[in-house]
């Protein structure tokens, strides 16, 4: 059994999966708009949207293609082991030098990137993107994605090397933590790529402190981000753990939305909070660490596949990205259609929250207004939907939040 031909073939099996997900991206362009989003795009803005989700697919296309030649050639020729080679011969540096390779070789991507961003994305009025940020934003993320990596895989070099078997606890332990350390430090990696003001006293800001402290939360901020620097679409989102949140909007948001809109989008997000559903995310996201720590076991129990490749012996930065780009790669689409399934079902219970809350209407009218905005996908297959969607349709969660309103009359 020579490994490196096995996991060569498991690329291509991913990468065959992706085109499965492209054609299917593809195939939902041809849908007609469903009837109760029919006033999001007249004929003339669906055409411009199709022509940009097929810009935008095809691209995805050409860099996942670009990818998988990478990919493969750095096993298939033992160019990982190669530049490892370059550095000392002691566990550290190894696992360094690997995983400096992973993360230049996605250098690669960067012209996908610009050209998403400052072609496309610039193209539809998406873009507000200055070439200086494009490029500080990628060298700040090279930096951090490498030492986020150098990080985990030398805390696993530590717990394999002091307790063998018994690692796979203490890593899906420590990745748990990692994750709920990270979520908690997101506030504070979000400011190095933007700036945040305090939102103006007025309406806006004493309903969405009267929403959240009406359910016995602590606002301790309400926040405005300057998204506009980079995008013309909005969003929002809470941050902080237990009932002490802080709220952040995208400035974008407040242009496109009014105060009761941006409350409904609010009062669905206090609804996935009333009801657990951050807990219950925490809880699948342990269960991912687990089979990552599962799998980083088996791998480096499994030396065949480290001297297959041309090392020597155990290198674990290579062990991590085979993990990642190989084994959890084949099992995160299974993982994730199980996941999305739940995420659609609390999705639908955080709308009825927003109606309960009185802001049915208005969350209808603020959602078809993000979608034209954000220029969403209002026809999605259902097969798309099942594989790929953490969110119901636009559609589907109207048809939901009407009956729900003629059920409270």
């Amino acid at each position: 059994m020579n490994f490196k031909i096995i996991i060569i073939i498991l690329l291509v099996i991913v990468y065959i999966y992706g085109l499965l997900t492209t054609y299917l991206r593809l195939q939902s362009c041809k849908n007609p708009i469903p009837a109760n989003v029919a006033d999001i795009y007249d004929a003339e803005t669906y055409e411009k949207w199709r022509a940009y989700r097929r810009e935008k697919i095809r691209l995805s296309f050409a860099e996942s293609t670009v990818c998988l030649v990478v990919d493969v050639a750095l096993v298939a020729f033992n160019l990982y082991a190669a530049f490892a080679g370059l550095f000392p011969d002691k566990i550290e540096p190894q696992l360094f030098a690997v995983l400096l390779l992973s993360t230049l070789t996605s250098i690669a991507t960067i012209p996908f990137t610009y050209y998403d961003t400052m072609r496309i994305e610039e193209k539809y009025g998406f873009n507000r993107t200055k070439g200086k940020t494009f490029w500080v934003d990628q060298i700040k993320e090279f930096i951090i994605s490498l030492g986020i990596l150098f990080l985990i895989t030398w805390i696993l070099s530590l717990l394999y090397r002091a307790l063998g078997d018994w690692m796979i606890i203490a890593f899906a332990g420590f990745l748990i933590v990692f994750i709920l350390l990270f979520v908690f430090l997101y506030p504070f990696f979000s400011r190095l790529f933007n700036k945040f003001t305090p939102l103006e006293e007025g309406e806006l800001r004493d309903k969405l402190s009267g929403l959240l402290t009406s359910h016995g939360y602590t606002v301790r901020a309400i926040e405005v981000m300057d998204a506009s620097k980079r995008t013309a679409k909005a969003n929002a989102y809470f941050t902080g753990f237990g009932k002490l949140k802080t709220i952040v909007l995208f400035d974008t948001l407040i242009e496109k939305l009014s105060p009761d809109e941006i409350c409904a989008v609010f009062a669905h997000e206090l609804g996935h909070g009333l009801n657990k559903d951050t807990l219950k995310g925490q809880l699948m996201t342990s269960l991912q660490m687990l089979i990552l720590s599962v799998l980083a076991w088996l791998t480096l129990r499994t030396t065949a596949i480290f001297t297959d490749c041309g090392f020597d012996k155990i290198n674990y930065g290579f062990a991590v990205i085979i993990i990642m780009t190989v084994e959890f790669a084949l099992i995160a689409p299974l993982y994730g259609i199980l996941v999305n399934y739940f995420s659609r079902l609390h999705e639908y219970r955080a709308d009825r929250q927003a109606v309960k809350e009185g802001y049915g209407r208005e969350l209808i009218t603020g959602l078809k207004k993000l979608t034209q905005t954000d220029f969403g996908d209002v026809a999605p297959s259902p097969a798309l939907i099942m594989l790929e969607f953490s969110h119901p349709s636009l559609s589907q969660r109207i048809d939901a939040i009407e009956k729900e309103l003629a059920e409270k009359k």
